[in-house]
């Protein structure tokens, strides 16, 4: 039986393995949903973050109350961020001619995706989930790179 269980346990392990991993496909689609979502802000294209968030999407930082100096927890929903997406580059100011936009796939595992995007002054680590064959945003948790700015 011990022999069996050795010989055996490699094939069903490679299988395991094998039946949940990440495609070329599908490492192309998290990329680009994460590029959608910082190309949005530079391009004022709400449509592009509309199509990379899931209607759930929830976005937070850290911020620190300058009167008491205490963290606390900010949360940005899509709606703002769609918004945002419309109006927040308007002048063309907001990021430099040639922005960064470093997308590191982290993980991913069936259906689910971890993304670390830096861009120019922040960081962005997302989760990004599968539905109905589309692969969208449901978690950012993001901080600058300067943290002073909080």
């Amino acid at each position: 039986m011990r022999k069996l269980f050795f010989l055996l346990f490699p094939i069903l392990y490679f299988t395991a393995f094998t039946a949940t991993a990440q495609t070329a496909k599908d490492s192309m689609e998290i990329r680009q949903v994460a590029l959608d979502y910082i190309e949005s802000q530079h391009n004022l294209n709400p449509a592009q973050f509309d199509r990379a968030a899931h209607p759930r999407m929830v976005k937070r930082t850290f911020w620190v109350n300058k009167k008491t100096q205490k963290e606390y927890l900010g949360e940005t929903f899509k709606d703002a961020m769609v918004l945002l997406a419309e109006t927040y580059n308007q002048n063309g100011d907001k990021f430099p001619e040639n922005p960064t936009k470093e997308v590191i796939i982290l993980d991913v595992f069936d259906k689910t995706a971890s993304v670390k995007l830096i861009a120019d002054d922040w960081i962005d680590y997302m989760h990004i989930v599968k539905l109905e064959g589309k692969w969208q945003i449901v978690n950012v948790l993001w901080q600058f790179k300067d943290t002073s700015k909080h």
